[in-house]
């Protein structure tokens, strides 16, 4: 299920990259989060009352972390390919780990990695464009704080009422220019059906099979199979996009994921070792 998820979601970007040329990447994102926003508050129903101000200004962050990680990864896979995009984008949460860790091997995965983002520059950054490495990079941080800030909304809303009204926000705030890029481009057929492929892919299924997989798997079992993203994107990108690797880049892309892997299971051991009296 959790790989499940990977692909769907990366071959959901490569749908994305697809639509760059019709819609622009202000439009692809304003399709992705406008539709699936519709499709979860109508399967949601989410209760609205009950909330204080401290809940909606949670959801409301929420809300902008997800418009602005997936503005800033779209622009950066317009730029860079989808598979080393990734690869930097994974960087954000595997820093969160690892300064959460605050442990030597923890340190040590992020050595791992920085050879891994090392080796990307000897395949070339000015092949892969430094303007769409450093939004990869920024995608990254908002990754890191997508995280922190699902885990606060998730504990002041039921289920996924909570991810219900970030959607909505994040639609919102992507709308103007998704409108001022593509205009009614956006409600084309073609083109909205696209856009709703895109939001199951990227956002539906793997939304759903993650939290299936969650309820069955040890969370740091989940995590690891998280960690190969970089390897799916690097594949959704050959197989969609036409998008070929050097030797150096799968390379640099198989160091970070296993740094990735390597924090996870870090902090796993850590949690499960008893505490001292």
């Amino acid at each position: 299920m959790v790989l499940g998820g990977a692909l769907s979601v990366q071959f959901g970007s490569a749908v994305a990259a697809l639509l760059f040329p019709r819609t622009g990447v202000f439009g692809a994102v304003t399709l992705r989060l406008a539709i699936s926003a519709v499709l979860l508050l109508i399967v949601c129903r989410p209760r609205l009352r009950g909330h204080d101000r401290a809940d909606w200004v949670a959801a409301g962050a929420f809300g902008l972390a997800l418009a602005g990680m997936n503005s800033i990864f779209y622009q950066a896979i317009d730029r860079i390919p989808l598979g080393p995009a990734v690869t930097l984008e994974v960087l954000g949460p595997l820093a969160l780990s690892v300064f959460a860790g605050r442990r030597a091997a923890s340190w040590a995965c992020a050595g791992v990695a920085l050879a891994g983002v090392a080796l990307l520059g000897q395949g070339g950054f000015d092949r892969l464009d430094p303007v769409g490495a450093g939004l990869a990079l920024a995608a990254g941080a908002m990754w890191a704080a997508y995280i922190v800030l699902s885990a606060r909304v998730g504990a002041r809303f039921r289920g996924a009422d909570g991810l219900a009204v970030a959607l909505a926000v994040a639609a919102v705030v992507t709308l103007p220019p998704g409108l001022a890029t593509a205009g009614t481009i956006l409600l084309e057929p073609p083109v909205l059906a696209m856009g709703a492929a895109l939001a199951v892919l990227a956002s539906g299924l793997p939304y759903t099979l993650e939290l299936l997989a969650l309820r069955r798997l040890p969370t740091a079992t989940f995590a690891v199979l998280m960690s190969l993203g970089p390897a799916v994107a690097a594949l959704a990108g050959y197989l969609v996009l036409g998008q070929e690797l050097h030797t150096v880049e799968l390379l640099a892309i198989a160091l970070v994921i296993a740094a990735s892997i390597g924090a996870v299971r870090v902090n796993a051991a850590a949690a499960a070792r008893p505490a001292r009296r």
